[in-house]
């Protein structure tokens, strides 16, 4: 009998070739970061911001209110050698007015407008480095001063310090007593370097943090070695990212550099910001969306010039906008 050996060949069958589509955030990201780097086609700015009471408005976060002027809170090193955080009034966003001190230690301060007329403050306090927290029922009650909740949160992440709080949203359900405040902010991690938490105040009565390692490796993936510290956060083109620092070298204030974080995807890109006289540093971001005077959309960003890494009289506090 005559044997036939059946042989079974591969069956190939062809196939498109793969494509690889850019995530939907990447453009608006591009945009962003155009927008934030070109400080010489800015539509408005001030180098080494002051308040009309002399105070240098360092690490300065601008919000417009629901009259249409602007609110500023930011810190100064004071002659009792403390720092103490303050708020002042605009109506061009480069003049303000200074209208209140928010005690001695205050530094880092945030501000955020609430559904209700009311406002939220956060800060970082000191002795004992933590976050202060701090509801004004209105405007007047504000610019007084005059706060009706107050939250300082314990540590628990950091026997050292945590602070520099950025505030991501306040849900009323339905008022201050019933709320979730979503705040980030810094642990001092092992007592070495600042890095990355994001935490929750639920009813103005109970405080939750937890470090947040994916936001820290966005930014150690550029090499930076030493604090990743303050952030703020804006929604453009419908996406969120936010303004972050990074210190590539602990210890040397002239290697800050700022980063755009994508929130969607958990990368980040390190901005190359043009100033006037060329300054190289800088440091504690805060962007916020605003209407200009004249009724246009823009962009407000802040930031702080070391005088390491400043050139030609740049130290100190910029503030710029940009239309959009």
């Amino acid at each position: 009998m005559k044997i036939v050996a059946l042989i079974s060949l591969p069956l190939v069958l062809a196939s498109a070739p793969l494509t690889q589509t850019a995530p939907p955030s990447d453009v608006p990201r591009a945009q962003l970061r155009g927008l934030v780097e070109d400080v010489t086609q800015a539509d408005g700015y001030r180098y080494q911001a002051k308040d009309s009471a002399g105070r240098s408005m360092d690490a300065a976060k601008i919000i417009q209110d629901g009259t249409g002027s602007y609110l500023a809170v930011y810190h100064t090193m004071r002659p009792d050698g403390r720092f103490h955080a303050a708020i002042a009034v605009s109506s061009d966003l480069l003049n303000w007015t200074f209208a209140q001190d928010f005690g001695t230690g205050s530094s880092q301060p945030t501000i955020t407008p609430l559904s209700n007329g009311g406002y939220v403050t956060a800060w970082e306090q000191d002795p004992s480095n933590h976050v202060a927290v701090r509801y004004y029922s209105s405007r007047a009650n504000l610019l007084a001063g005059s706060f009706s909740r107050q939250f300082d949160a314990p540590r628990s992440l950091s026997s050292c310090a945590e602070g520099t709080p950025n505030i991501y949203s306040v849900i009323l359900s339905p008022d201050i007593d019933h709320s979730v405040i979503d705040i980030g902010g810094h642990y001092y991690a092992n007592c070495n370097v600042d890095r990355q938490m994001r935490a929750k105040l639920t009813n103005f009565s109970s405080w939750s943090a937890s470090p947040q390692p994916n936001f820290d490796n966005a930014l150690l993936y550029w090499g930076v070695q030493g604090n990743i510290g303050d952030r703020d956060s804006v929604s453009f083109k419908d996406f969120p990212y936010g303004l972050i620092e990074g210190q590539y070298e602990k210890n040397h204030f002239e290697s800050w550099r700022t980063f755009i974080y994508d929130y969607t995807t958990g990368n980040a890109d390190q901005t190359s910001i043009h100033t006037h006289a060329g300054s190289v540093a800088f440091a504690n971001p805060s962007i916020t969306k605003v209407k200009t005077p004249a009724g246009a959309d823009a962009l407000l960003v802040s930031l702080f010039i070391p005088s390491e890494g400043a050139a030609g009289g740049e130290s100190g506090q910029l503030i710029y906008f940009r239309k959009y």
